[in-house]
């Protein structure tokens, strides 16, 4: 196993099969920009990222297909790793 498990080919893979879906942000449901690839992804806020229904330090499975989820760059670092999700089109102060 890597030192690093999301460089991995099995982390590959299932970012692989996830990117396939073309599934909307899960957090947000707006459409994610899936022609972002390469060295550009990992900065622009509208690439896709592999996003994990349960946060891995929460307990959740890196490699399991049913924890994971498809995520706009912004919205996966804005959830951070907590449990909840924030409904679209809220705001966190009342």
């Amino acid at each position: 196993m890597p030192a690093n498990p999301r460089t991995g080919r099995p982390y590959r893979a299932l970012c692989a099969q996830q990117r396939a879906l073309r599934m909307p942000c899960w957090l947000c449901g707006h459409d994610i920009a899936y022609e972002i690839t390469g060295p550009a992804a990992g900065r622009h806020p509208d690439a896709f990222t592999l996003d994990h229904l349960v946060p891995l330090s929460k307990g959740g499975a890196l490699l399991d297909p049913a924890n994971a989820r498809s995520a706009h760059r912004r919205c996966n670092s804005a959830r951070g790793n907590r449990l909840t999700v924030r409904t679209p089109g809220t705001s966190r102060r009342w």
